[in-house]
């Protein structure tokens, strides 16, 4: 079974260039978690297993409106991304916010 970065491959430079910037405007937009797991192209069952918990806990995170940040930044990395928060204020340049620590299990 080919990955899909190999099906990808085999598409032409054109075809694959558009499929990028489709991409990166769908991940710029704003989206649920499960429009980012499917936008990502993972299953819940692919990410269950990534982050080391069932299925179904995928499918209640994604149903949440309130996260732990450390939920959040667990399954933001599982898709293979990185959790960056902001603060944005309507007088100022957005602040990239840092220190909160990884909470060890």
């Amino acid at each position: 079974m080919k990955t899909l970065q190999e099906k990808l491959s085999t598409l032409p430079v054109s075809r694959r260039k558009k499929i990028a910037k489709r991409t990166a405007l769908l991940i710029a937009e704003e989206m649920t978690m499960r429009e980012l797991r499917k936008a990502r192209q993972m299953t819940q069952v692919k990410m269950a297993k990534t982050l080391g918990v069932k299925q179904e806990q995928v499918s209640r995170i994604e149903k949440r409106t309130d996260l732990h940040i450390s939920t959040l930044r667990r399954s933001i990395e599982g898709m293979g991304g990185e959790l960056i928060l902001m603060a944005k204020f309507p007088d100022a340049a957005p602040v990239k916010l840092k220190g909160f620590a990884e909470i060890q299990a």
